[in-house]
Formats: C-alpha cells, sequence, structure tokens
C-alpha cells in the first residue's frame, strides 16, 4: 500500500467517525437527561444506553482489539452488551448517567484517534483498509438510525429540525414499472472495502424478467389500499399477519390517525396530514405483503431487488449504486438524516438505476420477499453475532436504507433485517411481478 492510499484511507475513516460523532451528540443533546434516562417504548433502549454502547463497542474493537491496549470499564461490558440483556429490561441496568456516559465516549473516542493515527493499514484482516475502523463507524450510525427511531416514538414537543425534502418528484409523470431483464448478475460483493460479512461473497445469480415498480409505493396508493377494505379483508394477509392486526386493531400505518375524513401523521413530535405523495413508511413486512396482494402484485425477492438496482444490462456488470460507483451526493438520495422524511415519489432523478428505477438508495427501507440467509461461501467476520445468528425464516430482508440512514452504512449490496411484524422502522416497499420471457 502506498503513503497515498494510505493517507486517503485513514481520512475517509477519519470522516466517518467524526460524522457518526457529530450525529450522535444531535441526537443525545436535545434532549434533557429525563429523556435520555427514560424509555419511551418497551421495543426501544434509553438513550443513553445507546450512547455508551456505542462507546463500549468502540473501545473493545478498536482500543482493545485492534491496539491491542488493557480495558477501560471491562465491568460495564456485561451491561451494554446488546445480546444479554433486550431492550425491555435495559432501564433496570446499572447504566451509566448521562454525564459519566459523554465522559466515557469522549475518552474513548480521544484514544481512538490515536489509535487510527499508530495503525498500519495492512497487514491483518481487520485493519485491512481500515476495516475496523469502518465498521465501527457503520455500528454507531446504525444505533444513531435506532436512536432516531427513539425519537419517533417519544411524546412530547419537537426537539429535533431539518429543512423539508425537495418537492419535484414528479411521480405520477414516470413510467409505473420498469422491466428488468432476466439472465445472470453479480449479486454481493467481494471487494467493497468496507462491506459487511453478511455482504459477501460477490457470486452469480439468475433471475426470471420481471418487472418493479419505478417509485417506491406512495401514501395516496396505500389510502386506496385502506379505502378498500384492505386492513378488514382476510384475503389479502398471511395468517400471522391477519392475527397481528386483529390482535392489534392495527387499520393503518403506524403513527396515522383519522380526524373526521382528513388522515394526519405523527412526525418527530409534529401531527401533520399525510403527504400522499411521499412513499409509505412505517409499515410492517405483513402490511406490505397484504397490499401487493390487493394490487395484483408482490414483493421483489431480495435478488430482484439488488438486480434492479446494481445491474447494468449495457456492461453486464453490477455498480456500487444504481447511479454508478462514485459515492452518494445530496443529488443523489435522500440519506443520512439530512431530512426528516422521505422525499416525493420519483425525486432524485440523478439517483436512478441504468434501466430507470429511482428511489432504490435512501428514503424508506424496503421490505422484499426473502428470508435472512448466508450467501454461498460466507464466512463470518469478525465475529459471529453480526450476522449469522439471525440467518433463518424468522427475518425479512431490507434494502436500500432511508432517510434516517449514513451513506456510510448503505450501499448497493448492504442487507438489513427485521421481524415481519416490526412497524417502528423506517420501512416503506414497492411491488413488482413477473414478466414473460423476451
Amino acid at each position: 500500500m502506498t503513503v497515498t492510499d494510505e493517507t486517503t484511507l485513514r481520512q475517509r475513516a477519519l470522516d466517518a467517525l467524526l460524522t457518526a460523532r457529530n450525529r450522535t451528540s444531535l441526537l443525545t443533546d436535545c434532549v434533557d437527561d429525563g429523556e435520555l434516562t427514560a424509555q419511551h417504548s418497551p421495543l426501544m433502549s434509553p438513550l443513553v444506553w445507546d450512547l455508551a454502547h456505542i462507546s463500549n463497542q468502540e473501545e473493545q474493537w478498536l482500543w482493545r482489539t485492534v491496539a491491542g491496549r488493557a480495558a477501560l470499564r471491562p465491568e460495564i461490558d456485561s451491561v451494554y452488551d446488546a445480546f444479554e440483556h433486550p431492550r425491555s429490561v435495559r432501564p433496570t441496568l446499572p447504566l451509566l448517567p448521562p454525564a459519566e456516559a459523554r465522559a466515557y465516549a469522549s475518552d474513548v473516542r480521544a484514544r481512538v484517534l490515536d489509535v487510527l493515527d499508530r495503525t498500519a493499514l495492512e497487514g491483518r484482516p481487520l485493519v485491512e483498509s481500515a476495516f475496523a475502523f469502518g465498521m465501527i463507524a457503520q455500528h454507531e450510525q446504525q444505533h444513531d438510525e435506532t436512536m432516531l427511531i427513539t425519537h419517533q416514538l417519544r411524546r412530547g414537543p419537537a426537539v429535533l429540525t431539518a429543512p423539508p425534502p425537495p418537492a419535484n418528484g414528479a411521480g405520477d409523470l414516470l413510467p409505473a414499472e420498469v422491466r428488468v431483464p432476466g439472465g445472470p448478475f453479480t449479486m454481493g460483493t467481494s471487494d467493497e472495502p468496507w462491506a459487511l460479512d453478511n455482504e459477501r461473497p460477490a457470486h452469480t445469480r439468475i433471475t426470471p424478467a420481471f418487472f418493479i415498480d419505478t417509485v417506491p409505493v406512495t401514501n395516496g396508493a396505500y389510502l386506496r389500499f385502506i379505502a378498500d377494505g384492505g386492513y378488514t379483508d382476510e384475503r389479502w394477509w398471511r395468517l400471522e399477519g391477519w392475527a397481528q392486526i386483529r390482535q392489534h386493531s392495527i387499520a393503518a400505518p403506524l403513527f396515522w390517525r383519522k380526524d373526521g375524513g382528513q388522515w394526519l401523521r405523527r412526525r418527530f413530535g409534529v401531527d401533520e396530514p399525510v403527504p400522499e405523495d411521499q412513499p409509505v413508511v412505517h409499515v410492517s413486512w405483513y402490511e406490505a405483503d397484504a397490499y401487493a396482494r390487493w394490487a395484483g402484485r408482490r414483493l421483489p425477492t431480495e435478488a430482484e431487488w439488488e438486480k434492479a438496482a446494481r445491474h447494468d444490462p449495457a456492461s453486464g456488470r453490477s455498480r456500487r449504486y444504481p447511479w454508478g460507483d462514485a459515492d452518494p451526493t445530496p443529488a443523489h438520495a435522500n440519506l443520512g438524516q439530512r431530512h426528516l422524511s422521505p422525499a416525493p415519489a420519483g425525486s432524485y432523478p440523478e439517483g436512478r438505476s441504468p434501466l430507470g428505477v429511482r428511489q432504490l438508495i435512501g428514503d424508506v427501507w424496503e421490505w422484499t420477499a426473502s428470508d435472512f440467509l448466508p450467501y454461498p461461501g460466507f464466512t463470518a467476520f469478525p465475529y459471529k453475532e453480526y450476522s449469522e445468528v439471525f440467518f433463518g425464516d424468522a427475518h425479512k430482508v431490507l434494502r436500500g436504507g432511508s432517510f434516517a440512514v449514513d451513506a456510510v452504512a448503505c450501499r448497493g449490496t448492504f442487507r438489513n433485517w427485521d421481524l415481519p411484524v416490526r412497524r417502528q422502522i423506517f420501512s416503506g416497499f414497492r411491488t413488482a411481478r413477473d414478466a414473460e420471457p423476451s
């Protein structure tokens, strides 16, 4: 590795770590200590748990493992072990109070920046291409997204602000769907430096031809499903999904309510009319699947989604992103909490795929039909608990990221997963259908 390459990698890792920490500070400094330590939903941790957990992981991987240094706070490892304590019980743990959590985070970060400056970024798999530093930046950004979900769930006046997304979607002027040709394509990656283990290795997949929505399903389209009795007609629902909506009296996306003849939604402490041109968000996999059945369509498989997002029929290669290999800019996608809602359907024409599919990156996570399974040749790295323990039919795959996701944790190969009942996440979807071979 040349000095220039190592300098570039070091700067990239530094930028990613600083960007994540600035966002963490924004999400935790905007509320008082009482709100930091409160549990705003049994589905989520107190914000102060996330704050210290982020730094505990940073200490364990970068200070102890990469640098080989003695533990700073070994007595808190168990408290901030996400696998040992479910979210619902975390408020009962001996958590670091806010001031101590912030001091711990500051101490760890100062040490880690020195480690980054002194570590050779080659020779060990964990540090090759600054992987461990990128992994920790992604981990922090993932918890920032989790904390943003907590902000959405909290009650009380708005504490977060952001400009609205661009209002030039024009989704109704685009073709409703795009045909994706059948045949092989390269799925996953073997050479993206900071790709996580479940994105690897690159391998060939073959899909029949299919059609996929040009844009994600909008609130307006979803309102038609509601108006047509979508939540009261059992034939559209999987058995488990029907039981879920009956048990919890679900009749609309989470955070929606009807006031007279108008649908409203609560968004980060503000009640507002449901914008019909934005992608629907806060729907479960069961709701997405029921809508697709009602529309005479289906959810795309994970392979179909990735082919629509990455495959370039002209060259036959798979791109890093729908628009090419360049990193995302604000012209490409709605990422990084730059806005606090999805952009109107049809936005970001510069981010379209070679076939013209839009908003595959950012705005809303998109449910797919697929279970979360390993790719052929999968190897857990650097620990089994990141992906391997979640493989199976219990979790469904989501792709593409959302407005709450930072670019460092979002790319054409990035895989997210969750239980099919989850609605508090920033999840939406688009639909697909089979096509006759040409």
